[in-house]
């Protein structure tokens, strides 16, 4: 007895899929049809991903030549903002992609044999029309000579195609009229998508929501970060935090229309919107901070505009793909929305408090600490943001391969993914290392700045591959609809990472605050990876059996 219980678990061992990360590493960078469809996706995805965070940063740039007030103070009210903004976008965005990519997958599936019937009346339809154009004892005469000849042709011409009405609806020319086509009901090739209508509509109410919870809260939430009445930030911050909150709308809409693109597995269409919003952003910031002599005020307005000019683009797209408006309310999937979104949604507080919590504790360590702090901050989160590409990329591909029961493809995307992950983050690592040391100079002008920017310069290269895997593991994932996991794997995640951010900025201060990031990160990539190599939950069919 004691023999078969170490032979099953010595069974049980070798099934354990740790090393199928590792599977066919060689052709990370073949250009196959996995590696094509892949950089297809995450490409322009990761360009319009970063492309907010660099036009933050240009606002930093701008900002940060009134002052080491000035730009402290807006970077609090960015970091409020965002961590606002991911609470309610993230879980909508991936559930979203998710939805999207099953939908349009299941419905092509269930076209697939219509349109063989389809073909099938076309080719019946014409044999009837022949039959009537042709003379019956002229066909049967040519039908004769015919298999004279060649006895194979007897039977090119079905004798059993049937010329009912249902079959044979095109007119003869006897009749005088031309030969018509069925028209097609859905003339302008719109196709309805119940989860995007829905992400539509919570996108919608979410952003009035986030917007006025924003524009009330403002001194409570600046407070609560550290900015209290009697510092100088509070009066910039405020301004700035109130105005940025009336763009909340657009941005939810905005974000909630790019998740049903990538569900489509299109991913230009969002990078063009964000790229014209974002240049938009870019001309006005010296016009409204300097010309118009708005200030912090400015930059916040300059923002706002161009999130409201990426809504419209991508809306006026979209509504030549899909119909918006659902046939009926029951169409609607607020159900299955809010389970999976409530999930995230925990997720998402989990990670947001570390971050907002560094953000806080650099906040009390003084406005220079701070300045510095919220640079090197956005530079990480700059940076690390384009392995989302790869984390669209491997969503939108997964899902699809999990509708589909295609395990091979679903594994083998995964794989790779995260492999390119790695490789991205080595490459990010020398060059936000080389360039944040060479470039700082670019955010502010302060001596104390640049001198603390420069030690924060290695933690925030020397993180880059961990974050890379961290994002891309977030994508495979949602892919495989694993948003339990996910939540509760970040709620542990957040729990060890929030008494070492409190531990660390105490005894380490600017430095602690950044091992402890590295921390935080670290074990996010630790969860991702014991899921998927232990081969649970929606990976259980890896030990089952190991794909070739």
């Amino acid at each position: 007895m004691a023999e078969d219980s170490a032979l099953q678990l010595t069974e049980r061992k070798w099934k354990m899929p740790l090393l199928i990360f590792f599977r066919d590493a060689r052709l990370i960078f073949k250009m196959d049809e996995l590696g094509s469809e892949i950089l297809r996706i995450a490409v322009p995805a990761a360009m319009a991903l970063a492309a907010d965070p660099i036009a933050s940063l240009i606002d930093t740039a701008f900002v940060g030549h009134l002052g080491p007030v000035e730009i402290a103070a807006v970077g609090v009210s960015i970091a409020i903002f965002n961590q606002a903004s991911k609470v309610t976008i993230f879980p909508l965005v991936s559930i979203t992609t998710s939805f999207v990519a099953e939908e349009d997958t299941v419905q092509k599936i269930s076209n697939e044999p219509q349109k063989g019937e389809d073909l099938e009346k076309k080719d019946s339809a014409k044999t009837c029309e022949m039959k009537e154009l042709v003379p019956e004892d002229v066909m049967l005469e040519n039908l004769e000579k015919g298999s004279a000849k060649d006895p194979e042709k007897k039977d090119s011409i079905p004798e059993d195609a049937d010329c009912n009405a249902d079959t044979c609806k095109s007119p003869t020319i006897a009749e005088g009229k031309s030969v018509k086509e069925k028209p097609n009901n859905n003339k302008k090739g719109r196709r309805h998508i119940p989860s995007a209508s829905t992400a539509l509509i919570v996108g919608g109410i979410l952003g009035l929501v986030q917007a006025i919870f924003l524009i009330f809260c403002a001194k409570p939430l600046l407070s609560i970060m550290g900015v209290k009445s009697g510092s100088p930030m509070l009066t910039p911050a405020r301004k700035y935090l109130t105005l940025r909150s009336l763009g909340s709308p657009a941005v939810l809409l905005s974000l909630a229309m790019q998740g049903v693109f990538r569900g489509f597995k299109d991913t230009k269409t969002p990078l063009y919107a964000t790229v014209i919003g974002d240049v938009a952003n870019i001309i006005l910031d010296p016009i409204f901070i300097f010309v118009c002599r708005l200030g912090v005020s400015g930059a916040a307005i300059a923002h706002v505009l161009s999130q409201y000019l990426i809504s419209l683009i991508l809306l006026w797209r979209l509504m030549k793909k899909i119909d918006l408006l659902p046939p009926s309310l029951k169409d609607l999937q607020f159900g299955r929305f809010l389970k999976n979104g409530f999930l995230l949604l925990a997720r998402v507080i989990a990670a947001t408090i570390c971050v907002t919590l560094a953000a806080s504790r650099a906040a009390r360590l003084g406005s220079t600490p701070m300045a510095a702090f919220q640079v090197c901050l956005q530079v990480w989160l700059t940076s690390s943001l384009l392995a989302d590409g790869l984390a669209v990329a491997g969503q939108a591909i997964i899902a699809c391969a999990f509708a589909e029961k295609d395990y091979q493809k679903a594994t083998t995307a995964g794989t790779r993914v995260l492999q390119m992950s790695f490789v991205l983050g080595l490459g990010l690592a020398v060059v936000v290392g080389l360039g944040l040391h060479f470039g700082d100079g670019i955010f502010s002008k302060d001596p104390d700045v640049l001198h603390i920017i420069s030690i924060g310069i290695p933690f925030v290269a020397a993180t880059q591959p961990i974050n890379s895997i961290a994002f891309v593991f977030d994508g495979v994932n949602f892919g495989a609809s694993d948003f339990a996991y996910s939540a509760y794997s970040m709620v542990l995640v957040a729990i060890a990472s929030i008494a070492t951010i409190f531990v660390l900025s105490k005894t380490g201060g600017f430095v602690g605050i950044w091992i402890a990031l590295t921390i935080f990160m670290g074990l996010r990539t630790f969860a991702g990876v014991w899921r998927m190599g232990t081969g649970t939950g929606p990976w259980s069919f890896l030990r089952g059996r190991m794909l070739p």
